[in-house]
């Protein structure tokens, strides 16, 4: 009966001595971008706007981080908030569904992020639904673009500026 003690004890202590070893290598990366949706005279009418190109600095925020690219093993989109910066009056309401897709040199665009019936009720600030999908080669990119894909059920008659706040959860391996 001692004999299957030990293992015991000691197969309990590996595994939550590794599950806080792993929790080491995890850490969020924050990434904030503007976009300005145009005035626009046509409802229910999908069109595009375009993020400017965001820096990653991946290897500063690794380093930082005690990794390097080498040892990540996933980036995912844990959180898109988006904050309207103005018209200061306005809100989000304008807003029917948006849908975010992200965008980098040689990779295929993929959809991140997505609202598809926003409330009317919905403020100056959204918090949209992620895919959760490993966004690992666009990170590990020097550059990445959000491509952002509105459709609108209100007439908006000024530019409403609106900034678009990303997390970022990276897993890495142990060194």
């Amino acid at each position: 009966m001692k004999k299957l003690i030990i293992p015991f004890l000691a197969l309990i202590l590996i595994s939550f001595g590794c599950k806080k070893a792993e929790k080491l290598t995890q850490f969020d990366i924050n990434y904030s971008t503007t976009v300005i949706v145009p005035a626009s005279s046509g409802l229910n009418l999908p069109f595009n706007v375009f993020s400017p190109d965001m820096e990653t600095n991946a290897e500063s925020k690794f380093q930082i981080n005690d990794t390097r690219k080498d040892k990540i093993e996933m980036i995912n989109l844990k959180e898109l908030v988006l904050n309207l910066k103005s018209p200061s009056s306005s809100s989000l309401k304008f807003l029917k569904s948006i849908e975010i897709y992200i965008q980098a040199d040689d990779i295929a665009e993929t959809k991140v992020a997505w609202k598809d019936n926003v409330p009317d009720d919905v403020g100056s600030s959204l918090k949209l639904d992620v895919s959760g999908e490993d966004l690992t080669p666009y990170i590990m990119k020097d550059e990445f673009k959000l491509r952002v894909r509105t459709v609108t059920d209100e007439v908006i008659t000024s530019d409403h500026e609106i900034e678009a706040n990303s997390t970022f959860f990276v897993d890495a391996k142990l060194l």
